[in-house]
């Protein structure tokens, strides 16, 4: 039992500096692996370097709230998981002890968030999942709120178009699953008065849409298969029947000529001419042969 009385004791506790166990410099400084007691009650076991939080490590607040991850200079910085007394959570990039770069935000009624964020707040491109009704909502964030273009999607539709302060307002479109777009714009209607118990009066603004024009409905209809047309091959004159049975024709055996080359106009009637006589004595052959047969 100790001697102290009740004020001794609060003096201890005020002169208290906590509680270490680990590795230590030749400066006497926390560094390396160790273990820390803090006087607030909290507790951190990882890396130090030069007597402050740096590397990994885990910290737990005496709250029940607790941080795994990176540290730099005694302050959250890289990669880490933090646990909040409420069972929501946050993992990803942490900058100079704020949540700061990409990450991953659950909260308690299970929503998420997955995207950027800046000095502890939702900002840049950003996707927010509602867990209760599956709607989402993929676009950009500014100070923690919905900003700038962005879509809401939905069962079977969704919506885009322009948010200021978490609120739809200017032109933008419904997207309906079955195929068709209503155009149109969202303006905020008259302020609307609203009597608290107080008998005080607060003033809220309700954004309120206007379809302009709605894209007519197209079924989908199968495109339907053309067939190639079929080429009718024309019956070969009865003279090419008859020099098809006794094999290559004078006029085949020629070899072919390149005119191009050829400046001689005489050479050239003098060819056509040699090749006129030439199937004029297979004519005659093939009919003293037609003629023999019929004879016998």
């Amino acid at each position: 039992m100790s001697d102290l009385g009740s004020e001794e004791l609060e003096e201890e506790r005020e002169n208290y500096l906590g509680e270490y166990e680990g590795d230590r410099n030749e400066a006497g400084e926390r560094h390396g692996k160790g273990k820390a007691m803090l006087p607030n009650g909290d507790v951190y076991d990882g890396l130090y370097e030069f007597g402050k939080r740096h590397g990994q490590g885990t910290y737990r607040f005496k709250s029940g709230a607790r941080y795994i991850g990176e540290y730099q200079q005694n302050k959250k910085h890289g990669q880490g998981l933090f646990i909040y007394p409420d069972g929501s959570k946050y993992e990803g990039n942490w900058v100079d002890d704020q949540r700061h770069g990409q990450g991953v935000y659950y909260y308690p009624n299970n929503d998420t968030y997955t995207g950027e964020w800046f000095a502890h707040q939702r900002q840049g491109q950003g996707t927010y999942v509602y867990a209760e009704t599956g709607t989402k909502y993929v676009g950009s964030w500014l100070n923690g709120q919905q900003e700038g273009a962005g879509e809401f999607i939905h069962l079977n539709h969704r919506y885009q178009g322009k948010f200021v302060n978490k609120i739809p307002l200017g032109p933008g479109k419904y997207i309906f699953d079955i195929g068709c777009e209503q155009h149109g714009e969202y303006k905020l209607t008259d302020m609307e008065r609203v009597e608290e118990e107080e008998e005080e009066e607060a003033s809220t603004a309700v954004p309120k849409w206007k379809a302009i024009s709605i894209t007519p409905l197209e079924l989908w209809k199968p495109t339907p298969i053309e067939e190639p047309p079929q080429t009718e091959v024309p019956p070969l004159p009865e003279e090419a029947h008859t020099l098809s049975e006794v094999g290559e024709t004078a006029e085949d055996m020629q070899p072919l000529t390149d005119y191009s080359e050829t400046d001689d106009l005489e050479t050239l009637i003098k060819q056509g001419e040699e090749i006129e006589e030439t199937r004029d004595e297979s004519r005659e052959e093939i009919i003293n042969e037609e003629e023999e047969e019929e004879g016998r």
